[in-house]
């Protein structure tokens, strides 16, 4: 079992589901149906959420296989609060009309946390534990 992975995995599909509602809450104010109507603010969203999307998977997937390694618990609550963290800010941030603060705050805490994730298992998966010889 991967009751870390799972906790994160679970929070992303909620703000996967948050993000969607947010879209479809600007879809129905401005009318549009398809695309994005030139509507600025709807985009956004739509880019918050394809944008989640595109980072999500492969954190929780690096997750999931340094859980299944025996990565340290407590770093990946650390680093699963960060990334969840992070893509809050990020949303937030998108939800302006020019760059700000927040989104590359997000943006920057979420690259740190890929860059993490990525090295921790190329250390875990090159260096696999001595292996125990019984008597």
């Amino acid at each position: 079992m991967l009751p870390v992975t799972l906790v994160f995995a679970g929070a992303a599909a909620l703000i996967n589901l948050w993000l969607a509602f947010r879209i479809v809450a600007i879809r129905n104010k401005a009318k549009v149906l398809h695309g994005d109507g030139d509507n600025p603010m709807l985009l956004s969203r739509m880019r918050a959420q394809a944008n989640f999307v595109e980072y999500a998977p492969f954190v929780l997937i690096l997750m999931a296989l340094v859980e299944l390694a025996g990565g340290s618990k407590s770093w990946l609550w650390g680093i699963g609060a960060v990334f969840t963290l992070a893509r809050l800010v990020h949303m937030l941030g998108m939800d302006a009309q020019k760059m700000g603060a927040m989104r590359a705050v997000g943006a920057c805490l979420t690259w740190a946390v890929l860059l993490a994730l990525a090295v921790w298992a190329i250390w875990i998966g090159s260096h696999p534990p001595a292996p125990v010889h019984y008597l």
